[in-house]
């Protein structure tokens, strides 16, 4: 099992995200607090200036092309993404990044005495301590893939997820302005996707035999 968390800011950088603001706007650009067309350009932030600010001359209140938006702001929601090699992804949004946050998590879809890999991130310091076997590899020194055993097969490492977030960045760039509260939605929709393997119109009877069960999951 590979577990690993992942800030949506880490999906694409600020410069990319505001060359894409055609793809929020199109038609026209309108403001996100009162919806009025009636629209100025502000000048750009200091600190980035692909950054185009407005201004609504209806409601008064200035705006950018990621306000109200899962980009807005400094502080991303993270993703926590859990693994099984060759096997289904368990993603959740979350509020925080700490220890009591994902520990449930883990124990809900990771059987007791499991191996886990992560990297370094030091959420992640008391697995053996919860009843997981728990390797890591070090990201920030350069190791990305480690073999202990001496088979040549380099078994320790966390490329599963990260292949898998690959995938999730390509599929989120083309929703930009997915809001924060639609983005556990969003990232449902994938983990289901992934995990009954199947697409056309076997993906649409998955989707709904998943809709009317008792619990889906």
């Amino acid at each position: 099992m590979d577990t690993i968390r992942l800030n949506i800011h880490g999906l694409i950088d600020n410069a990319k995200c505001y060359e894409m603001s055609p793809l929020r706007w199109k038609d026209q650009v309108e403001c996100p607090h009162c919806h009025a067309p009636d629209i100025i350009k502000n000048g750009h932030d200091p600190t980035q200036p692909e950054r185009q600010r407005y201004l609504c001359r209806m409601c008064n209140r200035s705006f950018d092309d990621h306000t109200g938006t899962v980009f807005a702001g400094h502080h991303k929601p993270p993703i926590f993404g859990m693994i099984q090699r060759g096997g289904q992804v368990v993603l959740r949004v979350l509020e925080n990044v700490q220890q009591k946050t994902i520990k449930p998590i883990m124990e809900k879809f990771i059987k007791a005495g499991s191996l886990v890999n992560t990297d370094e991130y030091d959420i992640y310091g008391r697995l053996v301590e919860w009843g997981y076997e728990h390797k890591t590899v070090c990201h920030s020194r350069g190791e990305y893939a480690r073999d202990e055993d001496g088979d040549g097969f380099h078994e320790v490492h966390v490329n599963t997820m990260e292949g898998f977030w690959s995938l999730l960045r390509s599929w989120l760039r083309p929703h930009r302005g997915v809001s924060q509260e639609r983005l556990p939605l969003y990232v449902g929709f994938f983990q289901f996707v992934h995990n009954v393997r199947r697409r056309g119109k076997a993906l649409l009877r998955s989707l709904v035999e998943a809709l009317v069960a008792t619990n889906p999951e």
